[in-house]
């Protein structure tokens, strides 16, 4: 390694380093149900080695209880221990870890999370240009430095997102390419609403990518088929059970609904960040707030797959195309920050354009500095304590574009960000790209 690849690396170890060592704290001292996410999957997957149905309601809170689990649990660990709403693959993925008693297994599980992200976010800075590797870097240790709340709660966005991110980069470095089929089919395996859009756009790119593309589905169907029909002997209706378990989490006021009625502090570490949840402050109607989500976040995904299919794949480009599909991924269906650390594919784009220079290159810049900025655990605590002493009565037009625009910013960031790499994707001829 150079000098300044183990200055970087130095560097983003210690952000990641940060994030860990906070995480941990908040989840032993300061939450009450720390890794309140993992915890779900943990359990699940211990009711599921006992051969018990975990879509059943309540059986994992069952099995909590029975390890010695606080009865006396906040309202968020109770609603994932009773209604448990992951896709079985995740369920064998852990298994072994689930082997494990619950401090070791939480504690590599935080580990892992942040190695994972580590190495993901120093691929994404050494993809940069010389010129414009002193900007990456301060993106991708600033989105470490705000990952506690990842850590925290224990969710596999981090792990999911790190994965997407590492098969990118092989694919497109074309080196390990056999690891980056494995990360990607793991990723689509526990959470394909975090990488379907970047197996698409390899898919759709042709060549040997849509090679790769095509090996990743092969596998993520042979780990996914194997466990489904293990699954279904022991729970022969999780499908049925999983849809009422997303209902009852889905229910108008509760901690998923987008609406305002669901979110007591819409900017917080825990803010719902699909489009539905601002354009709910206009009409609080699912009917409404869903159909114009999906309208415009289908007819940025058209164009996008559009230019995908029908251009002669580049390097530069690439870059362009998951610049702009990261944060659309992020407002089309129900997602929290921890998943918008997907925004790492943003950087080399973001730094490849800014060392260019000019109007679009200060831009690229700015918006996607106000992505990560929104996204990242404490301007978005900053933003709550601040928020929390604000009242807008969202009555009349100018009240709900202020609500919106106050209360909801972060959508709106993202989907700026994704109109504006759209753009610059669909404008520039793919053997310019641009470099």
């Amino acid at each position: 390694m150079t000098r300044k690849q183990r200055i970087a690396l130095a560097l983003i170890l210690a952000s990641g380093g940060f994030s860990l060592f906070f995480g941990f704290a908040l989840e032993r001292f300061v939450v009450h149900d720390g890794m309140v996410d993992f915890k779900g999957i943990y359990y699940s997957a211990r009711c599921l080695l006992q051969h018990n149905d975990p879509y059943r309601e309540g059986e994992p809170l069952r099995v909590y209880l029975a390890d010695g689990g606080d009865p006396r649990m906040g309202e968020g660990l109770h609603e994932n221990l009773t209604w448990f709403i992951n896709l079985p693959a995740i369920l064998y993925i852990i298994a072994p870890i689930t082997l494990l008693p619950w401090g070791p297994a939480h504690l590599f599980w935080m580990f892992l999370t942040c190695a994972s992200l580590c190495l993901a976010a120093f691929l994404m800075w050494n993809q940069a240009g010389d010129s414009s590797r002193g900007v990456a870097l301060f993106w991708v240790c600033f989105l470490l430095f705000n990952s506690a709340i990842v850590f925290a709660i224990g969710n596999p966005a981090g792990i999911v997102v790190a994965l997407c991110v590492v098969a990118v980069w092989s694919f497109l470095k074309e080196r390990f390419v056999p690891a980056g089929i494995f990360c990607l089919s793991i990723s689509l395996a526990i959470k394909p609403h975090d990488a379907g859009l970047v197996w698409l756009y390899f898919l759709l790119a042709g060549g040997a990518y849509r090679k790769r593309a095509l090996q990743t589905l092969v596998l993520t169907v042979a780990l996914c088929l194997p466990a489904i029909l293990s699954f279904s002997q022991i729970a022969p209706h999780w499908m049925q059970e999983l849809h009422s378990n997303l209902l009852a989490q889905s229910v108008p006021g509760g901690g998923c609904d987008p609406a305002p009625d669901g979110q007591a502090f819409p900017t917080s570490p825990g803010m719902i960040l699909d489009l539905q949840s601002t354009i709910s402050a206009f009409q609080n109607d699912p009917r409404v707030y869903n159909t114009v989500s999906f309208v415009i976040c289908g007819a940025l995904l058209l164009a996008w797959s559009v230019r995908a299919f029908g251009t002669r794949f580049s390097p530069q480009g690439a870059w362009l195309a998951l610049a702009a599909v990261a944060p659309l991924t992020i407002l089309m269906c129900y997602h929290r920050p921890y998943d918008a650390k997907l925004l790492l594919l943003a950087v080399p784009a973001s730094a490849m354009l800014w060392a260019e220079g000019g109007p679009i290159g200060r831009f690229a810049f700015l918006v996607t500095a106000a992505g990560i900025v929104l996204t990242s655990d404490i301007p978005l605590l900053i933003f709550a304590i601040y928020l929390h002493r604000v009242h807008i009565s969202g009555v009349g037009l100018w009240g709900k574009i202020l609500s919106a625009i106050v209360l909801r910013p972060t959508p709106l960031v993202l989907l700026a960000m994704s109109i504006f790499y759209l753009w610059v994707y669909l404008r520039r001829a793919p053997e310019r790209g641009i470099g």
